[in-house]
Order: structure tokens, then C-alpha cells, then sequence
């Protein structure tokens, strides 16, 4: 489960999908609907938020948004539930540059055509708006890929 810490709008259409199912997944679990995926570390940050169910539909409608931007067809009624508008989490500034260099070997295993211009629009790259960015190395639930 990846639940990324970046922007929508630099995921390529592998990873929005993703990005959707697997939220929806972490929903799932944080409504307590499902058994698995229950200890998984990406979703410590949303259980220690003042409204993790909210928090984690709030973070889908984001993922809606940036889907239907691109005339894709999301299913919005999946999500439960939305926090209030003020609500953030944080995310330490090692943590995105990790998830950063972490998409963009993805994108260029999966588009390397693509990969030069999606590189240049990362530069910095913007969090996920659920987000604020702080200090920071990567988070201590990050399990790392080599790459």
C-alpha cells in the first residue's frame, strides 16, 4: 500500500489508479470493514490524526478531483466520509523528497519517454494539499525499496 505523500497531479494514470484503490482500501480499514492491512505503517499518520476517517476521505477527494481533471471516471460516492476543510496532517520534507525519487523510478520504468518532464515538474514537488510539509528526515513507518 502506497498512500503517497505527494501531489496528485504528478501521479501518472498507473499510479492515480493505484492511489485510488489503495485509499480506499486504508478507508476500508480505518472504518474497521476489513481484516487486512489493519497494522500496515502508512496508515499511522491518518490513525494519529484528530479525524483518521475523515482524514483518509479527505485525502481520496483529492485523488477524485485530480481523476476527474483528467476525465477519468472515480467513483466519488465511494468515499464515507470528509473532515472538516481545516484539517492538515504533516509530512517531514525527507519523507517527499523520498517519495519523490521513490515515483519517479516508477515513471521511468513505466514511461520512460515521460520521465525527463515529469522529473522537471517536482523540482520542488508540492505535497499531497492534506499535507503540510515540516523538517524532517523520512518517517520512521517508511519501509524503503531499493531502487
Amino acid at each position: 500500500m502506497r498512500i503517497w505523500s505527494l501531489h496528485p497531479r504528478y501521479l501518472d494514470r498507473q499510479g492515480l489508479l493505484a492511489g485510488w484503490r489503495e485509499g480506499l482500501l486504508a478507508q476500508a480499514v480505518l472504518n474497521g470493514q476489513t481484516k487486512g492491512y489493519t497494522n500496515h505503517p502508512q496508515l499511522i499518520r491518518f490513525r494519529e490524526s484528530v479525524d483518521p476517517r475523515g482524514a483518509i476521505g479527505t485525502y481520496l477527494s483529492y485523488i477524485a478531483e485530480e481523476a476527474t481533471a483528467r476525465r477519468y471516471k472515480f467513483d466519488a460516492t465511494k468515499i464515507l466520509l470528509r473532515a472538516e476543510p481545516d484539517i492538515r496532517l504533516t509530512v517531514n520534507e525527507g519523507q517527499l523528497d523520498y517519495e519523490r525519487r521513490h515515483l519517479l523510478a516508477k515513471v521511468q520504468t513505466r514511461h520512460p519517454d515521460d520521465a525527463e518532464r515529469i522529473a522537471s515538474l517536482m523540482v520542488p514537488a508540492d505535497p499531497h494539499p492534506l499535507f503540510t510539509v515540516v523538517p524532517g528526515d523520512i518517517e520512521s513507518w517508511e519501509r524503503f525499496t531499493t531502487r
